[in-house]
């Protein structure tokens, strides 16, 4: 009977979050709650955190710190975790608005500009680019030219044309909504962070858990 009244909480957390400085860290912030209509507002306004300055700007928190804080609000709650057991929570400080340089534009946009410039010419001149071209003009037209400036410029936009479509961007436009390869890495980056910080924080768990007889018995 008890089982069948007991009211049933389903929570899936959030991957990632940002939060502002000074502010708690409360359970809508962290998870989404399928729950009976009277429990599901007390249950999101649960105060998990106060985050402190020794706390850093990277927090983790998983089930096992949130289901206890459920079970003083709803102590017969039958709590159903769904996906991922953790969330990493940032603490972000006052963002200050600042007006973008013009100067470290241009600068950065020269040095991505030149540095796969030479990239490509380097490519170029490792698999001796200038003679494969003076061969293909030849076998295209059978006469040798040792300047073919027509075909070299066709083979530099095919270049660019191929990078946009490979990259599958234009300053703002995309032409799909697949993903690019730079969001990919940019994922996959973020990802391995993620797993480094859940890694380390659980360290930091553990060593600070961890009894200091133990220490002494194993020295």
């Amino acid at each position: 009977m008890n089982s069948q009244s007991a009211p049933v909480i389903y929570i899936q957390l959030k991957n990632r979050l940002s939060v502002p400085k000074g502010r708690g860290v409360m359970l809508r912030d962290v998870a989404y709650l399928i729950a009976e209509p009277q429990l599901r507002e007390p249950l999101y306004s649960i105060l998990l955190l106060q985050p402190e300055q020794s706390d850093g700007n990277l927090i983790l928190i998983d089930l096992l710190t949130i289901i206890p804080r459920i079970q003083e609000l709803v102590p017969d709650a039958d709590i159903q975790p769904i996906g991922e057991g953790r969330t990493i929570v940032q603490i972000e400080g006052p963002v200050e608005a600042r007006k973008p340089s013009v100067a470290l534009f241009v600068l950065v946009w020269l040095l991505l500009f030149f540095g796969s410039a030479l990239t490509i010419m380097n490519f170029h001149a490792d698999v001796n680019m200038q003679e494969v071209h003076i061969r293909v003009v030849e076998m295209l037209t059978g006469r040798r030219d040792e300047h073919p400036y027509m075909f070299q410029i066709a083979y530099s936009l095919g270049i660019g044309f191929g990078m946009v479509i490979f990259f599958n961007h234009l300053f703002k436009k995309k032409w799909n909504e697949e993903p690019t390869p730079l969001e990919v890495e940019m994922f996959l980056y973020q990802k391995n962070i993620d797993h480094y910080v859940v890694h380390e924080e659980y360290s930091k768990m553990n060593n600070r858990t961890e009894p200091s007889g133990a220490k002494e018995d194993s020295s």
